[in-house]
């Protein structure tokens, strides 16, 4: 959104309590941004009050809460009761997607690769979670309801596979360093997954060709790999547009590598 005083696009707008419109972090303030309603923050209490019930002409205006981390907790990851149940729904909505991927193969094999899955989606989104949390802001997993039901439906669905159940919500005061930073986590966390499972799945490559580990460890580097490809797409609400906005070389290190990493675990997959 634009700031209604100078233009700029901001990420997290402020609403004026007193005229009601969207500002910047610097032009937040009525003083900063010549409210013609900043006479609301002068008057004396019974003043205001009864200019407000005898005014019909004036308009309703509200203030709005921003929620933090208790004190104390702003260094640690910590979940909600409610994040918990969210988080619960997710996990058996990405663990069913996984599991209608892979029935064709045996058991051990189709359940490991849809763990492989679910931990690459639910690692992702906790570590937007941990850094959004490290920086003061509060952040906690919300299922979507279109995101969850597209889920549900790809468990039965043999060709139309998302897995989209819900994402982390935030929300506090935070610049465009903080914004870039907390959607960066995400991307880089799966990354570091898939090269790990590269590594892995190349050392039992060389031991035998054929072991169940080679295909779970190299599916593991490539869904890594896609997630973050995918999700640094500099477009709209994805983590790359923030990323872009806030350092343009990271993103495109970032983004370059997830590519490579991508085409070389699809390459060495044993199909």
């Amino acid at each position: 959104m634009k700031c209604k005083q100078c233009g700029a696009e901001t990420y997290m707008p402020f609403k004026c309590p007193y005229c009601g419109e969207y500002f910047c972090v610097e032009h937040r303030l009525p003083e900063n941004h010549s409210c013609p309603e900043s006479w609301r923050a002068r008057a004396p209490r019974e003043q205001l009050a009864e200019t407000l019930k005898t005014s019909k002409t004036e308009r309703s205006y509200q203030h709005t809460v921003t929620m933090v981390p208790p004190r104390g907790r702003d260094r640690i990851i910590w979940f909600s009761t409610t994040e918990l149940k969210h988080l619960a729904i997710g996990t058996l909505l990405v663990m069913g997607v996984g599991a209608s991927l892979f029935l064709g193969r045996t058991l051990i094999v189709a359940a490991s690769l849809a763990v492989v899955l679910t931990f690459s989606f639910l690692t992702h989104e906790i570590a937007h979670k941990m850094a959004a949390q490290r920086q003061g802001l509060w952040a906690e997993f919300r299922l979507t309801t279109i995101g969850a039901l597209i889920t549900l439906i790809s468990i039965f669905a043999p060709l139309f596979k998302i897995i989209s159940p819900g994402a982390i919500m935030i929300a506090g005061l935070g610049d465009r360093e903080t914004i870039g930073k907390t959607a960066f986590a995400g991307p880089s966390t799966n990354i570091v997954l898939a090269t790990v499972f590269i590594i892995t799945g190349s050392i039992f490559r060389f031991v035998d060709f054929n072991h169940p580990i080679v295909f779970i460890a190299y599916f593991g580097a490539w869904i890594n790999s896609f997630i973050a490809a995918f999700n640094l797409i500099p477009f709209g609400i994805m983590d790359g547009y923030k990323i872009f906005t806030w350092n343009k070389i990271m993103w495109a290190l970032s983004f370059s590598v997830s590519i490579l990493l991508a085409i070389f675990s699809l390459l060495y997959l044993p199909f």
